[in-house]
C-alpha cells in the first residue's frame, strides 16, 4: 500500500511553472480529502470523480489512500493533466486513473465527486450543472477551496443545481461545500452565444474560458490595432485564443491569412472551436489544446497575437506570461511579429525585448500597453 504524506509530498507541478511561492498540494487539497475519507471509503472503485484537481493530490491522494481503481478525472488546464500523469508516474498509480472531458462518461454513476473550486463562477456553475444532470441521484460533492478564495456567491451558484449546500468548519484557512441533492434541470445552460455587434461576430463561451462571451476590454484595445498587425502574413497564431475572439477576428478581416488558437483550457479550446465555426471561418481557424506552443513548429508563424495572463491558478505570478513569449522566440520567422496587450504595470517590454526581438509601444492608456515585437534574423534569446 502506497503511503499518502509520501505519495503528497512527491508531487511537482511541472510542465507548469515551478517557483518557491508555487505550492503542488495545499492545505485544501488535505482537507477535501479528509472530509470525503468516509464517503471514499464507501463508494469504493468505479463511482469516484475527480474535476480541477490542480496537480494530483486529489486523484493520487485518494486512491493511496482507499485503494482506489478506475478513478475518473476531469482537469480543464492542460499543464494540471501533464502533472497528474508525471506525478502518478512516479508514485506508481498511473494505471488507477482516466482522464475524460467534462460529461456524462466522467460522470455517470458517480457517487462521490472531489472538486477544487474554480475562481470562475461560470465555471463552477457548468460544471456543478453536468454532476446534477449526470452522476448518480445520491451523489456527494466535496467542494473545497483556500479561504480567501471563497465567496458567499459559490454556495449560491451550486444552489442553483443542488437542494443542499452545506460549508465544513475551516482549517488552515480552508474549507469545503458540500453539495447534495441534485435539482431537476432544464436545457444546460452552456455554452453560451452572444453577438458582439462592434466586431460582427458571435462568440459561444463555455463555463471555465476566460472571459466568458463578453469582449475582455484588453482584447478590445488590442484589436484596436489590427490593420497594422504585419499586413503580409500569411500564417497567424493566437496564443492563449480564450474564446477565439482574436483568432476569428483576424481570419474575417484577411481572407488569405490562416490561423492557429492555441489554449491549455479545454473549455477555452471547445469555445474557440465554436467561435469559429459559428463565424464561417473554421476552414481557416484551428484550435489545438496546447502548452504555450510547444506542438507548433520552429519558424513557423508570421504573426503571434497575444492577451497574456498574470494569474497562475489563484497566484499573482507572470511566469506563463514569461513562458508564451520565450515560446514566441522560437516560432516566429525572421520579420515576424509578436503583438501583445497587457496590464501596464507588468512592464514585459524588457522580457519581450530579449526573448522575441526589437519591442516598441504602439498604444497605451490608462490601463493597458499594446506593443509589436519583431523577430529578427538571430534568435534574439541566443544574443
Amino acid at each position: 500500500m502506497v503511503e499518502v504524506d509520501d505519495v503528497l509530498r512527491r508531487l511537482r507541478r511541472y510542465p507548469d511553472v515551478e517557483a518557491v511561492n508555487l505550492y503542488a498540494v495545499d492545505a485544501a487539497d488535505r482537507l477535501i480529502l479528509d472530509v470525503a475519507a468516509e464517503s471514499l471509503a464507501t463508494a469504493g472503485s468505479g463511482r469516484i470523480a475527480v474535476i480541477d484537481d490542480g496537480y494530483g493530490a486529489l486523484t493520487l491522494g485518494a486512491i493511496a489512500a482507499h485503494e482506489l481503481r478506475d478513478v475518473r478525472v476531469h482537469q480543464d488546464l492542460l499543464t494540471g493533466e501533464l502533472a497528474l500523469a508525471n506525478n502518478a508516474r512516479a508514485v506508481g498509480l498511473a494505471e488507477r486513473y482516466g482522464a475524460h472531458g467534462l460529461g456524462p462518461r466522467l460522470l455517470e454513476d458517480v457517487s462521490v465527486v472531489l472538486l477544487r473550486l474554480p475562481r470562475a463562477l461560470s465555471g463552477l456553475s457548468e460544471i456543478a450543472d453536468a454532476i446534477a444532470r449526470y452522476a448518480d441521484p445520491d451523489v456527494e460533492v466535496f467542494a473545497g477551496a483556500r479561504d480567501k478564495y471563497l465567496t458567499p456567491a459559490m454556495n449560491e451558484v451550486l444552489s442553483e443545481s443542488f437542494s443542499s449546500v452545506q460549508a465544513s468548519r475551516g482549517r488552515q484557512k480552508s474549507r469545503t461545500l458540500l453539495a447534495q441533492r441534485p435539482r431537476q434541470l432544464g436545457e444546460p445552460p452552456y455554452p453560451v452565444r452572444k453577438w458582439i455587434d462592434e466586431l460582427n461576430l458571435e462568440v459561444v463561451a463555455h463555463g471555465a474560458a476566460f472571459s466568458g462571451s463578453k469582449l475582455d476590454i484588453g482584447t478590445r484595445f488590442l484589436l484596436d490595432h489590427l490593420r497594422r498587425m504585419k499586413p503580409d502574413a500569411r500564417d497567424g497564431i493566437d496564443l492563449g485564443c480564450g474564446t477565439g475572439i482574436l483568432a476569428v477576428t483576424l481570419a474575417k478581416a484577411r481572407p488569405h491569412l490562416r490561423v492557429i488558437g492555441t489554449d491549455q483550457s479545454a473549455a477555452a479550446v471547445a469555445s474557440a472551436r465554436a467561435t469559429a465555426a459559428a463565424n464561417g471561418v473554421d476552414d481557416r481557424v484551428t484550435v489545438l489544446r496546447d502548452d504555450a506552443m510547444s506542438e507548433i513548429p520552429d519558424h513557423s508563424a508570421d504573426l503571434v497575437v497575444c492577451n497574456p495572463p498574470f494569474h497562475i491558478g489563484a497566484a499573482v505570478h507572470t511566469g506563463s506570461a514569461i513562458k508564451m513569449f520565450s515560446e514566441t522566440g522560437r516560432v516566429l520567422r525572421p520579420g515576424g511579429e509578436l503583438w501583445t496587450v497587457y496590464n501596464s504595470h507588468l512592464n514585459y517590454r524588457g522580457v519581450m525585448e530579449r526573448m522575441v526581438g526589437r519591442t516598441e509601444v504602439i498604444g497605451r492608456n490608462r490601463k493597458f500597453t499594446v506593443t509589436r515585437s519583431v523577430r529578427g534574423l538571430r534568435d534574439a534569446r541566443a544574443e
